[in-house]
């Protein structure tokens, strides 16, 4: 080799050796810099590294993940977006970070937010007291909310925290788990054994009485809550898009959680943005930077204070609401909005569905055929969940063409371990469509969802909880020629078919009203209604409405 080559040679070394940390950083920048220990046993919490430039002013931040997630939900791989780099953002802005693992993490299952909460509670004491008492703040995603305010609100965790932000918190409950435990749901839901008590309590009905009990509490305004939403569905024919426009019919989503869900009356909302997704919600370089501001703050307290907190966490609390939100005192108008807001779960709800919806066991031998009639040309959405990956899912349209479906994909989200098919057209024409469907084993069911553009909805008003035999609720027909007819399923909490029938009055041929049946025991019970419209050429057209309510 000669001289001048070596020279070259040496140069690019000493270049790499220059440059070598700055390609480091970027990786840690892209999201690649992960916490030096691990623990995946649920209970157990971890630190991140210490930042180079640690300040110690900044109060530590505890993320807490949401429903099946992980400690790697903050610095491991995204759904749809690659690696989230929450962790890489907080360290190089100079915080320490703590990770917890709930009873998800051992991937058994979601718990809801009780069980969960009372866990979190008892580690958020032991982080305390690893900083001395200097209190710590709570970034959450999706149900980790919910779960974060069970430990601070009902088991006396308060005292260790100072801000929670929370990002496409479900706090009152998600439309899509309601869908999975409606009567069409049933059978998937045995093979796959899917309804978990995490996303059992996410129904409307039931996150509707977990409000009634955390909003009254008076440990309620012990911390600041601050709210993120979203309102992107995700990747086009993810299971995010598809649930997203099954959504659509209850207000803006971010494919698994509605804005006004995501909000909560004595908290502050900070933003909404049309980027974000339910995945990328919880991304440090989606959010990080503008939830950091809110961060900047730390609180000390000693560890004697904490010690009937402590004791408080084998119990769950329920006392007298307070007028007192985030440490300041309401004005009138203020107070007057807020107690419109916590009262909302007992007042109609107003839900509207532009969906057929039906579900069953397959065949190994032959179609199950399902023929949905369009009254009017429109944009639509088809999908089917089914409990195998292999299973023949076909569309044929009204000129007979047979289109095969997208995917299959794997559902994570609210029935974890379908797959998920579906049809996406721009213009679904007037006429009779059949989803046609056939096993290629003797164990396989389905739940078929349609989601159509259509100007009139059926408009369903009911409380989120109300008192047995008491609670009524009004259905308004969508405007169209034809006649209408109104079949209602109901299942218990354990699942079982309600065996109550509903005879509504009908005040003008568009309007029905009743009430919910009789029950005897307490719990969230499933309405799945059916109305079936004849129209002038004598073709029917069924659209499907799912709703929960907590029945005490």
């Amino acid at each position: 080799m000669n001289r001048k080559l070596m020279r070259r040679v040496l140069a690019i070394f000493l270049c790499l050796l220059v440059f070598a940390p700055y390609v480091l950083s970027s990786e840690v920048s892209a999201g690649k810099l992960k916490p030096p220990n691990e623990t995946f046993t649920p209970g157990q919490w971890f630190l991140g590294d210490r930042p180079t430039n640690y300040d110690s002013s900044k109060a530590p931040i505890v993320f807490v993940q949401g429903k099946n997630g992980s400690s790697t939900s903050w610095y491991g791989e995204t759904t749809y977006h690659g690696v989230n780099d929450m962790y890489t953002m907080a360290y190089d802005a100079g915080y320490q970070t703590v990770f917890v693992q709930l009873y998800d993490a051992a991937g058994n299952g979601s718990e809801d937010q009780y069980t969960n909460g009372r866990l979190l509670a008892s580690m958020l004491g032991e982080i305390s007291r690893h900083f001395n008492g200097q209190k710590v703040n709570i970034i959450a995603h999706s149900k980790g909310g919910p779960d974060t305010q069970a430990a601070l609100i009902h088991y006396g965790a308060y005292s260790y925290v100072d801000k929670v932000i929370t990002l496409g918190s479900p706090h009152y409950g998600s439309e899509l788990a309601d869908l999975s435990y409606s009567w069409y749901a049933g059978w998937l839901g045995e093979l796959l054994g899917m309804n978990d008590a995490g996303t059992y309590s996410l129904q409307v009905g039931e996150m509707a009485k977990f409000r009634s009990v955390t909003d009254s509490n008076p440990n309620r305004s012990k911390n600041k809550y601050y709210t993120v939403a979203g309102t992107n569905k995700g990747p086009a024919l993810s299971a995010l898009s598809l649930g997203g426009a099954y959504l659509s019919f209850y207000g803006a989503n971010d494919g698994l959680v509605t804005v006004t869900s995501s909000k909560l009356p004595y908290g502050t909302h900070l933003f909404t943005d049309n980027t974000i997704d339910h995945d990328n919600i919880r991304q440090g370089s989606k959010v990080f930077s503008r939830i950091e501001p809110y961060l900047r703050s730390t609180a000390v307290s000693q560890l004697s204070d904490n010690t009937e907190a402590l004791n408080q966490t084998d119990t769950v609390i329920q006392s007298e609401s307070s007028n007192y939100i985030n440490g300041d005192m309401l004005s009138d108008s203020q107070l007057s909005d807020n107690i419109e807001a916590l009262n909302q779960t007992d007042t109609d709800i107003q839900s509207e569905s532009s969906s057929y919806i039906n579900g069953g066991m397959l065949s190994d031998s032959q179609f199950t055929k399902n023929e949905i009639y369009v009254p009017a040309t429109t944009r639509g959405t088809i999908f089917v969940y089914t409990a195998s990956n292999d299973t023949t899912v076909e569309l044929v349209a009204p000129d007979g063409t047979i289109m095969t479906a997208s995917g299959p994909i794997k559902d994570d989200t609210i029935i974890s371990g379908a797959s998920l098919y579906s049809f996406q057209l721009d213009e679904f024409i007037e006429g009779s469509w059949t989803v046609q469907m056939k096993a290629t084993n003797a164990k396989d069911a389905y739940l078929l969802v349609s989601s159509f553009d259509e100007p009139e909805k059926i408009v369903l008003n009911m409380a989120g909880k109300g008192k047995a035999d008491q609670t009524s609720f009004t259905l308004k027909a969508p405007k169209q020629d034809g006649t209408t007819r109104l079949s209602f399923k109901f299942r218990d909490p354990e699942g079982n078919e309600l065996k109550q029938s509903i005879i509504p009055n009908t005040t003008n041929g568009a309007e029905f009203t009743s009430k919910l049946p009789k029950v005897s025991k307490p719990g969230v019970y499933n309405m799945t209604v059916d109305m079936t419209t004849k129209h002038p050429n004598g073709k029917e057209s069924v659209r499907t409405l799912v709703r929960s309510v907590y029945i005490e």
